[in-house]
């Protein structure tokens, strides 16, 4: 899987957008990890084995899932300048983060950290809504 950061894929989208003519580009971050990689990233970041406390059922398997997907930014990167910022591990840090913190837990800091250092504050999850009324 190719996981990345969402805004900055927004901020490509916006790169595009600024284009005289319209073009296809692959936003992507270039890096392939595993749902797996995924687990052991974020219960290892706070401290805990993810074998103890996430079951892997077969029966959820995909049987004609891809089981390899990367995504090659490099013509964005050329036509447009973009590049992602953030890293896997940090993207799983700044995930971590902003749950715990939703759940009024006590976090590591470390995402939120990444976020003030590369965007200069001005992404902040607590403005993001959670939940609606109808």
């Amino acid at each position: 899987r190719d996981w990345g950061y969402a805004p900055e894929y927004v901020e490509a989208m916006w790169m595009m957008l600024q284009l005289d003519k319209s073009d296809d580009f692959v936003v992507a971050t270039g890096e392939s990890h595993s749902p797996r990689e995924f687990l052991e990233e974020a219960f290892g970041y706070v401290g805990l084995d993810y074998q103890k406390y996430v079951e892997i059922d077969p029966r959820y398997f995909r049987p004609t899932e891809v089981d390899y997907l990367l995504g090659d930014p490099t013509k964005a990167k050329k036509a447009l300048g973009w590049e992602p910022k953030i890293k896997f591990h940090e993207l799983v840090r700044i995930m971590v983060d902003a749950d715990l913190e939703l759940m009024d837990q006590k976090c590591p800091g470390e995402g939120r950290k990444i976020l003030d250092e590369r965007f200069n504050g001005w992404h902040k999850w607590e403005h993001q809504v959670v939940s609606m009324e109808r």
